[in-house]
């Protein structure tokens, strides 16, 4: 029996005509459920930033005034140089950056090296610690700054680099994300490792860490994100306007710069805190998703 084959290129009556997202049915939904929802949401995020680093290049004049204008007549950096005349801010933002940078470091380590005996590490009451830190991500931080202040300011830490950095170096978030991106690693590598003489110590910096780069720096980016913006404790725990982070030092610019004049001043000091915390998340937004789910299935 012999099967007849159509000419090649010509239009086969038997295949399914599926024109795909092109009909309107599918334009519509598209619309409705994904493209205007996410188009508002942007907006909503992104229209009070936008206005906030236009109005402080603008004078008070066109801030405060009732025919609205978006963009300045007159770009200056008056109210930036006024922001650094009212207050340091020079050697606030360099305390920020020293805070986050020991911070954040310290934090990633510990939650590096904490997830790895979690996962890797035979001892007693393994999850016995493992449901405390779980336990710590359910409770807010705020019920622990009377308890910490008091043992900051017994051991004579007030208005000092560690009396802000030391209290809130656990981290229960990254730890809890890195233990279940260890857990989805193939045990056969680290066990091969441990054959060939390999200690605990160089499993983790020959093995581990490379293999789940991604889940490292979402833990490292959230933890710069809170570092950085952290304005409770450093708030409490600093009187020196010398040891104040940005954020405690937009209050402090705020004091000094009172009254809708200063509005332009509180919108150039918004932008240095800003600024660099946008930076970063562009360098690293790349790895969030990955990092977040990189470790959503475990062996």
């Amino acid at each position: 029996m012999s099967t007849m084959m159509a000419p090649v290129g010509a239009p086969s009556e038997d295949l399914p005509k599926d024109r795909g997202w092109l009909t309107q049915k599918n334009l519509i939904g598209t619309l409705a459920t994904g493209f205007i929802p996410l188009t508002l949401a942007t907006l909503v995020v992104a229209l009070p930033l936008l206005w906030m680093v236009l109005s402080s290049f603008k004078s008070t004049p066109e801030i405060i005034t009732l025919d609205l204008h978006i963009l300045p007549a007159n770009p200056s950096l008056h109210n930036y140089q006024e922001a650094f005349s009212s207050v340091p801010f020079a050697r606030i933002f360099m305390n920020s950056v020293f805070v986050t940078v020991v911070g954040a470091t310290v934090k990633v380590f510990l939650a590096i090296i904490t997830a790895y005996a979690l996962v890797f590490v035979r001892f007693p009451f393994k999850n016995v610690i493992f449901i405390g830190i779980l336990v710590a991500l359910m409770v807010p931080s705020q019920v622990a700054i009377l308890p910490n202040y008091i043992l900051i300011a017994s051991l004579g830490w007030l208005n000092t680099y560690q009396g802000i950095i030391v209290p809130s170096l656990g981290t229960a978030f990254g730890t809890f994300l890195l233990r279940q991106q260890f857990l989805s690693l193939p045990k056969s590598m680290l066990e091969a490792a441990e054959v060939e003489g390999a200690g605990h110590w160089r499993r983790i910096w020959s093995i581990v860490v490379p293999v789940s780069g991604p889940s490292i720096a979402t833990v490292a980016l959230v933890t710069i994100v809170a570092e950085w913006n952290d304005y409770i404790w450093p708030l409490i725990i600093t009187t020196d306007p010398n040891l104040m982070t940005l954020p405690v030092g937009l209050t402090l610019l705020q004091n000094s710069e009172s009254g809708p004049q200063g509005y332009g001043v509180m919108m150039a000091g918004a932008v240095i805190v800003l600024v660099p915390v946008l930076l970063v998340f562009a360098m690293l937004q790349r790895y969030i998703v990955a990092g977040l789910t990189q470790g959503s299935v475990a062996n």
